[in-house]
């Protein structure tokens, strides 16, 4: 198939914690975007957990303070990765609750085919432990869907294509919108916007070509 122009909007996956149980039970208390779902009816006034240590967990970790009980913040290390700032913020709030050196080995319960809680291990002294919960917000990072380009279009260190000037890559005629170019914001609506650029760009580029 041939074309004069092309818009790559390939998107981003949600990196997973791996576990059987987290796959099990996802939509049905595990989630990956706390905006997203954060204020269903199932979370709200309940104790909830977030996976990860970087600006995203923190992020999330926040922004659920308004809808649940208390917020565990999991993170495999001591301390946080993100931003001074955003880690101020986050270690200043009453309803945040870190649960250093630890990670998640088992959502609970299937059984039930809901969530009721996750079974953490400590990285230190490989304790073990349950910490209840209603939901599960695994924030420990994204993947953009750009692995088909990586010979042809640039990327960065990530794999999130660069855009050059506006929606144009460094191949003439193809342009990027959505979340495979965008490692800031991802959502839908900023990728909806960036879509819409990046047609009136490849518009403008087949114009071009008629002149």
């Amino acid at each position: 198939m041939q074309t004069q122009t092309l818009i790559i909007a390939t998107g981003a996956g949600h990196r997973h914690l791996g576990l059987e149980s987290e796959h099990q039970l996802e939509n049905k208390g595990v989630t990956y975007c706390a905006t997203c779902d954060g204020a269903l009816p199932m979370f709200r006034n309940q104790p909830l957990v977030v996976v990860g240590g970087g600006d995203s967990a923190c992020e999330e970790a926040l922004y659920l303070t308004r809808f649940g009980s208390v917020v565990y913040l999991i993170h495999r290390r001591d301390s946080l990765r993100a931003s001074k700032i955003m880690s101020d913020r986050v270690l200043a709030h009453a309803k945040i609750k870190p649960v250093w050196d630890s990670v998640v080995t088992e959502v609970l319960d299937v059984k039930q085919d809901k969530v009721t809680g996750v079974r953490v291990k400590n990285l230190k002294t490989n304790a073990e432990s349950v910490v209840d919960c209603s939901g599960v917000f695994v924030a420990i990072g994204h993947v953009p869907n750009t692995d088909v380009f990586k010979e042809v279009i640039d990327r960065d260190e990530a794999g999130y294509i660069v855009p050059r000037k506006g929606a144009a890559t460094n191949i003439p005629g193809v342009f990027v919108a959505g979340d495979c170019a965008d490692r800031v914001y991802r959502q839908a609506i900023t990728a909806a916007g960036m879509g819409c650029a990046a047609a009136i760009e490849a518009e403008r580029f087949l114009e071009s070509l008629n002149q």
